[in-house]
């Protein structure tokens, strides 16, 4: 028995080296990536309706190939040209910010695990006695909740600078430091400002002398606007290629994103890092610096990816890569480092497209260039838990969440209603994640390969869950896992609230609707209206309520859609009217609850018949829904900072 066994595995490992020499994985050369890239970008481009892409590939301490595809500026016709064609690379400018702040580490005059406030002009308030560290920053878990206003501005004139920005208003902290990613360009931002600082220089000098300057990224920079001699070479920005041209952006917080480059200057930047901080005979980083940086992980969920020092992990099939990923409202780019192969990749696009696709194409990219160029033979997540496990632990994930990366105090949190996700229970073992879908807009089914550790079907990404008290209290998957974590939401945004409020407003329409509907039916049939002139007065104030109410929840729509459909317009030109809705709310509403109180009180003592004396009732539990949702989400709080 044990001789055939030792027969049939020398048989399989002889089938298996034969396939391997047979179909062996291409070589990493420049004519096969050429080729390959050949076949899949301009496909991407074309059916994701994006109009153009840079892509770079370094190995071996050079530039192995620089593509341009598609067009930076349609309406010229203007090709895409990786040398030549600047784009703007979004949050890549922060790896630039991080190892700007590494080179104060190393220098000795700044500490990873000091408080920031050692180091700033202003005081940033600890949070139940617990201050941020630098540590805190680059690993994305100082706590702080998302800052929206003036994340980008067109006019360079009245653009804050980012130092007036982070002295404006400080973010409310939500996390204890060092314990949730919640991914921050404040916090980036906060960075910067000890560069700046500590250097005792503008950040864009900074960077030119010690950063961009050694490394011959001669056509990089942090200025906005951009110098004149680089401006005719700015890729355009579109929102999808069928689009108009969009404005350059300049970025409000500019240590997190403010940084313009072409392709190849990036590849510079990548072989530095690959290289362990050196290019050629020029260092930005000591070895052990560089290490540093790439080997620290915060771990706090297992298997999935992790923050390092300003890198994240992306790593596939148990190979090692180190990654940073960027997008403005017009441009989307990524970074991946495999650093233990030497290979590095950037990507680009100046739009996103139809949906994500933009960001769709640069995962399937990166996904396939390791597949087909760097594969890992014989990989598994894991064995699998039994049926039943399975489906006890797929009934605990399912479910409510939220973002970490969420505003919170301001009535921006409204956008987490429309930024939470949720968790599918299939009924068979397997789980389904809202925002992680197929070509056909159905949630890809995720299957458990340990307890709490599930596998996307499909593919090698992974999403792991932290359980307290028998209950999941949030999870994560990688792509997202080193920046963002999913939370159950706070009880006073429980999962009820939603449609609680929903149904609070088809009752205000259905109250305000049959108003003028049960005159017309009087005047029609002759019907006399028999309540007192008190009841009636009532009952028209109730109904004033219901449609004020509804208006007023309808212009907070239409002011966040309009704000956020250009991000521009998040800034201090709708301060007024902003004042003006909230004073408008706080009326409205708690008009709303006395209305309906009154018209409640008048009904319940009369003669009405039953059905109206629970739909009095059904009002006033309406807008107090009402009045909740607005306590909740910060409608009527004071102040326009968000």
């Amino acid at each position: 028995m044990l001789a055939r066994l030792k027969r049939a595995a020398l048989a399989a490992a002889l089938l298996c080296a034969s396939t391997v020499l047979a179909d062996p994985a291409p070589e990493l050369t420049k004519p096969d990536v050429d080729a390959w890239l050949d076949g899949f970008v301009p496909y991407a481009l074309q059916q994701g309706d994006i109009a153009g892409a840079v892509v770079v590939v370094v190995k071996d301490g050079s530039i192995l190939t620089q593509r341009g595809f598609g067009y930076a500026d349609l309406a010229a016709h203007e090709p895409m040209d990786p040398e030549r064609t600047l784009m703007r690379v979004g949050s890549i400018s922060k790896l630039f910010t991080w190892t700007a702040l590494m080179q104060l580490v190393e220098r000795g005059q700044v500490s990873l695990d000091a408080d920031v406030n050692s180091y700033l002009d202003f005081r940033i308030p600890p949070l139940d006695g617990q201050p941020i560290t630098v540590r805190n920053l680059m690993t994305h878990t100082p706590g702080f909740e998302e800052q929206l206003k003036n994340a980008v501005a067109y006019d360079p004139a009245t653009a804050p600078k980012f130092e007036t920005l982070l002295k404006r208003w400080t973010p409310e902290r939500i996390f204890a430091p060092g314990t949730t990613p919640a991914y921050s360009n404040y916090a980036t931002a906060l960075a910067g400002y000890i560069v700046q600082r500590i250097s005792g220089v503008p950040l864009e000098d900074y960077m030119d002398t010690h950063v961009l300057g050694p490394l011959g990224m001669t056509s990089s920079t942090f200025r906005q606007p951009l110098p004149s001699e680089l401006q005719p070479r700015m890729a355009k920005g579109y929102a999808a290629a069928s689009g108009p041209a969009r404005p350059f952006e300049i970025i409000g917080l500019a240590p997190a994103g403010a940084l313009s480059a072409p392709a190849t200057d990036i590849a510079k930047f990548m072989l530095a890092h690959l290289n362990q901080g050196r290019l050629g005979e020029a260092e930005i980083l000591r070895a052990e610096t560089a290490q540093l940086m790439h080997g620290t992980p915060l771990t706090i969920l297992p298997r999935v990816d992790r923050m390092l020092l300003g890198f994240w992990e992306a790593n596939y099939k148990g190979r090692r890569v180190i990654a940073h990923g960027g997008d403005t409202q017009w441009f989307h780019s990524d970074l991946r480092l495999y650093i233990d192969d030497g290979v590095g990749m950037f990507v680009a696009c100046n739009s996103m497209g139809k949906g994500m696709a933009a960001i769709d194409m640069r995962i399937e990219l990166f996904e396939e260039f390791a597949n087909r160029y760097l594969p890992v033979p014989e990989w598994s997540a894991g064995p699998g838990v039994d049926e039943q496990t399975a489906g006890e632990h797929a009934q605990l994930m399912a479910g409510h969440y939220v973002n970490s990366r969420r505003s919170e105090s301001s009535f921006m949190s409204l956008l987490n209603l429309v930024g939470a996700i949720d968790v599918i229970d299939y009924r068979d073992g397997t789980i389904g994640v809202s925002m992680v879908r197929n070509g056909s807009g159905q949630p890809r089914r995720w299957r458990e390969v340990q307890p709490f550790v599930w596998q996307l079907d499909g593919s090698p990404r992974l999403l792991s869950a932290e359980v307290r008290d028998g209950a999941v209290a949030r999870f994560s998957f990688d792509e997202v896992s080193p920046f963002m974590m999913f939370e159950r939401p706070a009880p006073s945004r429980a999962s009820w609230l939603t449609p609680a409020f929903l149904a609070s407003l088809i009752a205000m329409v259905a109250t305000a609707v049959a108003w003028p509907l049960g005159a017309l039916m009087r005047r029609r049939y002759g019907m006399v209206d028999t309540r007192s002139a008190a009841d009636a007065k009532a009952y028209r104030w109730l109904r004033i309520a219901a449609i004020t109410t509804v208006a007023m929840w309808l212009a907070w729509i239409a002011t966040i859609g309009t704000m956020m459909s250009d991000l521009s317009n998040l800034s201090e030109k709708f301060d007024t009217w902003l004042w003006t809705l909230r004073v408008l709310s706080i009326v409205t509403l708690l008009g709303g609850v006395i209305a309906a109180l009154w018209h409640a009180k008048r009904v319940l003592r009369g003669e009405r018949r039953w059905y109206a004396k629970v739909w009095a009732l059904a009002m006033v539990l309406a807008m107090n829904v009402s009045l909740w949702m607005a306590v909740a989400y910060n409608v009527i709080a004071s102040g326009v900072n968000y």
